[in-house]
């Protein structure tokens, strides 16, 4: 097995040039099979993992979490990123403290929200969780990756400009990655990348075919997909099972 810190050298190394895709794992099978399937890295998934644990996505407390990252960290030789929300708390002493235990698992990156559970946070409290975290890991292990991202698409009307401003921010902060989830439109993804560069960002993707190399072209370095793999399994799952329920 590759050691934890051969893993997250191996996950920057991946962030310093080119594109990959990093797909998100919600249990030991998705983790094993996209390690076998040649991927470079690995991503958690909250709502994948919640599904698989029969709750909604964010009803996970943060030792499941925990226990979730280990677990996948543990079933392969492959970087894991986790997708940790809001780092499970509002205060950034208390993000901070929290990520502390998240580095423990073993993972090579994590990305930090900043919305609430109701609201977005404040811009400037939001970059002081960025910084609070960055401050942390750089004393545990600077080597791991650090993912800012704006959750833009919970809050309705909110423009372009708005959440490039906050990316900003958040690289300013001390994120290594910017991650804006509905960014999609390629002339807004070209801003984006512009605005932070040079450090990377990640676009997540729904539809898996040859679109995902227009993104490469515009510079960004990584696409992942959050739960559209679990939601494609689950989604498999549900109409076979009624497809046998309605036999009985």
């Amino acid at each position: 097995m590759a050691t934890t810190a051969e893993k997250r050298a191996t996950f920057r190394k991946l962030h310093e040039s080119g594109f990959f895709i990093i797909p998100n794992a919600w249990d030991i099978g998705s983790t094993v099979r996209l390690t076998r399937l040649g991927f470079k890295a690995i991503a958690s998934t909250s709502a994948g993992a919640a599904w698989a644990a029969g709750k909604d996505d964010g009803d996970l407390t943060r030792d499941a979490v925990l226990a979730h990252l280990r677990m996948l960290v543990d079933a392969t030789d492959l970087p894991v990123s986790a997708d940790f929300e809001n780092g499970y708390a509002d205060h950034p002493a208390e993000v901070a403290a929290n990520i502390e235990m998240a580095l423990q698992t073993g993972i090579a990156g994590l990305s930090i929200e900043d919305w609430s559970g109701t609201a977005l946070y404040d811009l400037n409290l939001a970059a002081e969780r960025i910084a609070a975290v960055r401050a942390r890991i750089d004393a545990v292990d600077p080597s791991v990756m650090l993912v800012g991202r704006n959750e833009n698409f919970r809050v309705p009307h909110m423009s372009v400009s708005d959440s490039i401003a906050r990316a900003v921010a958040y690289a300013k902060a001390g994120a290594d990655v910017l991650f804006v989830p509905f960014i999609l439109d390629h002339t807004a993804v070209a801003e984006l990348v512009a605005a932070v560069a040079p450090k990377p960002v990640n676009v997540v993707i729904h539809q898996f075919d040859d679109s995902v190399r227009d993104y490469a072209r515009l510079g960004v370095r990584r696409c992942s997909v959050g739960g559209s793999l679990a939601k494609v399994t689950w989604n498999a799952f549900d109409a076979a099972a009624r497809a046998l329920r309605a036999c009985a």
